[in-house]
């Protein structure tokens, strides 16, 4: 297809994405998902939010460091320090750019940035061209923008690519748009606008009405030819636009849509996974495109159509999107080689020797344990290692529970805190209830539990279980991740990770800050 007909595909997971509560990533794990969204030839990558903390910045730094095949991104505010740190961030890349954004409904701007239409109109002329000194790649959105006048949209854009922005983003911040009147919106400021022809306009869709994707085809088909998404819909409150559907719907219904993207499909269901273990925010089943039951068929009818003619109940195969596709089984007669190169083959390197025999030690263990081990094992196991071996105040040196009919489960805890044993005994209203309970009396964190859940990472009884646990303490939300094939084991893991979340104390990084 021409380049008018090809729709760029902006991900967003590392910065939007992360503002889900309990998601912040450390610059390892952003780096580790940014190469995965290399591998998925992803056009343009958002790594952060440079000015919002070191670590950010630290991270934004890394990945436009390391990656040369998309372009890295990273968002400022409209003032002259938010786009100069990117800027720096951005200096080494090999493509980068500046997202720089200012609001412009008549809420916003009267009530949190108590400006004038014509300074608001100003101060983002002087934004883009301060980003503009500093990099050639620059987009410029307009938050609210689903609730902002049209008229002051035509204007503002008009007078920012004058200035320089080559893409204008069309933010749907609050989840307020439906289909019809955003694609309405998007085509009135393409047609109205007389310098639109110099920029490609973007759309960046929040779900809080379950309709951000619609949303964001509505716009494709409207003359939008950027979208801006992330892996299984990750974002703040209900989400954002979700990358595997956006990009499956325009490959499945290119005869409607008309457009095409430049992604390698057969690593969504990778990238999903990674993102899903990396923040432990797990996949529903009945998730579209990456979810278990995506292509399964339980219906009598289904199944025989499907036997006959798969094209009789399924619109795309698993393959085409990463499921049983690139499968090694690997057990306890694999080798350190083919464990290094097969977890390098699915986007995960090792920073040291000593890091690779780390996790090579867990996986023997777990192949003592599980007679075939697949991919999703692999990714399970170094999150749970890097887990295990990060920010270590609190180490789980031992548990035992008991737990039989009719008698309270009864755990037993050694936990080490700071290089000292503690020893501590709990009863509770089921196993893992007794464990928590018992970690706790030694932590004496003061944390509230907000989700448990567990995640099968693989099938059959000898899988292993993957537990995200989500403790709050004072304001602070984060995820601890533990996997194990014993699932009272991997709570436990879970949550004393949860607890050395906390006492790390890492910054969270908010564009809003």
């Amino acid at each position: 297809m021409s380049d008018n007909n090809r729709v760029i595909i902006f991900d967003t997971t590392l910065r939007d994405g992360e503002q889900s509560p309990g998601a912040s990533m450390t610059k390892d794990e952003k780096l580790r998902v940014a190469k995965q969204l290399e591998k998925m030839r992803v056009d343009v990558i958002e790594a952060g939010f440079a000015i919002a903390s070191p670590g950010d910045f630290e991270s934004v730094q890394s990945i436009a460091n390391t990656v040369k095949d998309s372009t890295v991104c990273s968002l400022s505010r409209a003032l002259d320090a938010d786009i100069d740190r990117a800027g720096e961030a951005l200096k080494n890349a090999n493509s980068g750019r500046i997202h720089t954004f200012i609001a412009t409904s008549p809420i916003h701007m009267q009530y949190k940035l108590q400006m004038e239409p014509d300074q608001v109109v100003a101060q983002a002329v002087h934004a883009v061209k301060r980003a503009r000194n500093l990099i050639d790649d620059v987009e410029f959105s307009l938050e609210d923008a689903s609730r902002s006048e049209l008229d002051f949209m035509c204007r503002i854009i008009e007078a920012v690519i004058d200035a320089g922005a080559r893409t204008i983003n069309i933010p749907d911040t609050v989840g307020y748009a439906v289909p019809e009147e955003f694609g309405h919106t998007i085509g009135q400021l393409i047609e109205r606008i007389p310098n639109s022809d110099k920029a490609i306009f973007s759309v960046h869709c929040h779900n809080d009405l379950g309709l951000a994707v619609a949303n964001s085809l509505a716009a494709v088909q409207a003359g939008a030819r950027q979208v801006e998404c992330t892996i299984n819909g990750l974002g703040e409150r209900a989400g954002n636009a979700s990358l595997e559907e956006i990009v499956m719907a325009i490959r499945t219904r290119q005869d409607r849509l008309g457009v095409s993207t430049g992604l390698d499909t057969t690593q969504i269901v990778p990238a999903s996974r990674l993102v899903s273990s990396v923040t432990g925010f797990p996949v529903q089943p009945n998730k579209a495109i990456v979810g278990a039951n995506a292509f399964a068929h339980e219906s009598g009818i289904h199944q025989d159509g499907v036997l006959k003619h798969r094209e009789t109940y399924e619109i795309m195969t698993a393959q085409d999107v990463g499921w049983k596709t690139n499968r090694m089984v690997m057990g306890k007669h694999s080798g350190r080689a083919a464990f290094r190169s097969r977890l390098e083959e699915l986007g995960t390197t090792f920073a040291s020797d000593k890091e690779l025999n780390d996790a090579f030690a867990h996986f023997k263990d777990l192949a003592d344990k599980k007679h075939e081990i697949f991919d999703e094992d692999l990714v399970a196991l170094v999150s749970d290692t890097r887990a295990t071996a990060s920010n270590e105040k609190f180490k789980l040196s031992s548990i035992s529970v008991t737990s039989q009919t009719g008698e309270t489960p009864v755990a037993k805890v050694v936990l080490t805190v700071n290089d000292v044993e503690y020893n501590a005994e709990s009863e509770g209203g089921g196993p893992v209830d007794a464990a928590f309970k018992a970690i706790e009396s030694i932590a004496n964190s003061g944390a509230s539990l907000q989700i448990y859940s567990v995640n099968a990472v693989t099938e059959g009884t000898d899988s292993q279980g993957e537990v995200t646990v989500r403790l709050e303490n004072g304001g602070r939300i984060v995820n601890g991740l533990g996997a194990d094939t014993d699932i009272i084991i991997a709570s436990a893991k879970a949550y004393v990770h949860a607890l050395n979340m906390l006492d790390a104390n890492i910054e969270k990084a908010h564009p809003q800050v």
